[in-house]
């Protein structure tokens, strides 16, 4: 069967219809007597207005805070340290003469003698008195503390015994040079402190003088001049009669 003309004529691609509108376009409009419209213009870069941009604003550089900056290389922690100086390590109570041995041991044997200088247990003599017998004992000023004067810290850190140095983080405090003084003159204190075993309210016995075996309250407790005020029992009235501390005892 035949197709009629019309149809076998191929169908026009969308670029000849596209060339061909516009001609189409012209042609009616001259026809007309009319102008032809005039394409809509397409706004292209170098149609838009320049701006113009200093050329200093261009040309420089952030500026970059000096202060700011992260440095390269930070100093390690015992570089902080300048000189000798005293710290103070903790340790358990009742450690402090065994931690003490293993640090001077550690000195010896990793050859740390021009690192660490000194090591010492604070300490002060004490008076007791005790079943009617004085005696003297060393009494700990600063239980579970010992004072090491150095420069290094990783031997003194990894001591046994040791649980740590006196300080904020990471970084030991060093101690004060008038803290330094407070402690040696506590030490090199001449007249022993008197230990006092008995408080104001209670019961105790008279071991010397012309009141001895006389049994008596506690007033008063004079630290100071270590003196005590009891009040014994004379015929049924109290009478206060002041003693030195060596003088009395708890009952």
């Amino acid at each position: 069967m035949d197709l009629p003309e019309q149809f076998e004529q191929e169908p026009m691609n969308e670029e000849a219809e596209e060339q061909i509108a516009p001609a189409d376009a012209e042609h009616a409009a001259s026809s007309s007597g009319q102008e032809p419209a005039a394409a809509p213009q397409t706004e292209t870069l170098t149609d838009l207005p320049l701006v113009e941009v200093p050329a200093a604003s261009i040309d420089s550089k952030p500026a970059i805070d000096s202060e700011a900056q992260i440095p390269s290389e930070l100093p390690p922690v015992e570089a902080a340290v300048e000189g000798p100086a005293w710290y103070v390590i903790h340790c358990y109570s009742g450690y402090e003469n065994k931690v003490r041995h293993n640090l001077e041991q550690r000195i010896e044997t990793m050859g740390m003698k021009d690192k660490i200088f000194d090591v010492v247990i604070p300490t002060q003599e004490e008076i007791e008195v005790k079943d009617g017998k004085r005696r003297t004992v060393e009494r700990h000023i600063f239980p579970g503390y010992v004072l090491v004067n150095l420069e290094s810290w990783y031997v003194v850190r990894n001591t046994p015994g040791v649980t740590g140095f006196v300080g904020m983080g990471n970084n030991p405090t060093p101690l004060r040079p008038e803290e330094v003084s407070q402690i040696v003159k506590r030490m090199e204190a001449e007249a022993p402190t008197v230990k006092v075993t008995f408080k104001v309210g209670e019961r105790v016995r008279i071991v010397d003088g012309p009141f001895n075996d006389f049994r008596g309250m506690v007033a008063e407790i004079d630290m100071e001049r270590t003196k005590v005020r009891v009040m014994v029992s004379f015929f049924g009235r109290e009478t206060p009669v002041e003693l030195d501390f060596l003088q009395v005892e708890k009952s």
